[in-house]
């Protein structure tokens, strides 16, 4: 318990240290202040305001990806196996997110011809996301916050400076209150696995002119303990707070599917049938590339978000759970 504990001291201090650096400004001294909104107005939100919360750096101090540069497979040398990506597929035209660099930058503003893309990814819940962006955000242009709330990034649209939710995709603040993300369905997976299924797959490169160490994960401290940097609005100790799940919704109703229920719940090709809110899904587990996905019945891919077990039910505190095998 000692040991846990010095390896979340020290953390919280890489993080708290982090955010400063990548804002070029003061590290935090006594964690987020709830009070300082980063300049967004903020008076018309959903949720309480004090559970809006700085996350350490300014607005736009982590720095979306406004021009990706992307690259074919055997140019991607810089993936190992096992490197985690987000892999999305439009068009028939498969792309993948790497997280070494998503950690760094949050967001990806893409293109699939004339459909302007938002990709989103949260390294404190673990949650990587795509939503269509053209219809709702003017020009499809999203940027980090700095803000979080129930330790989730809120992301911003630049048309009206209103706060999104990335998990809920929804806007929490300013005019676009209430407008909802239209969600894509996206893979978490891993680099050998997407490219085993993808082979002709485009990755999105290192070279942004950015300036980052996409060698170092800066993160990979914190995924290892069970505490939390920032405050969430509901808790549940049925698992593990950063044990992973797949969480899904049919028509407001979420389900909760724990990997290590999956594990035992699983037929021999990895697939689980079930039935939420009255329509089936499928489920698909892999434990070799710790990675699931939620299909309907037609087996046609589902958005499903896979997170941290605390991030889902704090967005989710009434959530569905995959019984016990």
């Amino acid at each position: 318990m000692m040991t846990q504990l010095h390896t979340w001291v020290r953390t919280r201090a890489v993080l708290l240290g982090w955010a400063a650096a990548f804002c070029m400004g003061p590290a935090l001294a006594a964690g987020p202040d709830p009070g300082d909104t980063n300049g967004f107005d903020v008076g018309n939100a959903s949720v309480p305001l004090s559970a809006i919360q700085r996350g350490g750096p300014p607005k736009d101090g982590i720095p979306a990806i406004d021009q990706p540069k992307f690259v074919g497979a055997d140019q991607a040398g810089f993936l190992k196996d096992g490197d985690r990506v987000l892999g999305l597929v439009l068009g028939g035209e498969p792309r993948a997110y790497p997280v070494r660099i998503l950690n760094w930058h949050e967001v990806v503003n893409d293109r699939f011809g004339k459909r302007a893309v938002l990709v989103s990814y949260c390294p404190l819940c673990g949650t990587g996301m795509a939503f269509e962006a053209s219809d709702v955000a003017g020009d499809g242009q999203f940027g980090v916050s700095g803000l979080l709330y129930n330790s989730d990034v809120l992301l911003y649209d630049r048309a009206t400076h209103s706060l999104w939710s990335q998990i809920i995709g929804t806007a929490i603040s300013g005019p676009r209150k209430g407008a909802r993300l239209q969600a894509l369905p996206m893979t978490h997976t891993t680099w050998a696995d997407w490219l085993r299924r993808h082979p002709k797959t485009r990755v999105l490169s290192d070279d942004t002119g950015l300036g980052r160490d996409y060698d170092r994960d800066p993160y990979a401290a914190y995924a290892a303990v069970p505490q939390l940097m920032f405050d969430v609005q509901h808790r549940d100790d049925r698992f593990p707070t950063k044990e992973w799940v797949l969480g899904i919704e049919v028509d407001g109703v979420a389900k909760a599917y724990p990997f290590s229920r999956l594990a035992r719940a699983v037929n021999a090709r990895g697939e689980l049938a079930d039935r939420v809110n009255g329509k089936t899904v499928h489920i698909r587990f892999d434990a070799g590339s710790g990675s699931a996905e939620a299909f309907d019945a037609q087996r046609r891919a589902l958005p499903a978000t896979m997170a941290y077990w605390f991030a889902w039910v704090a967005f989710h505190p009434r959530t569905e759970v995959l019984s016990a095998p």
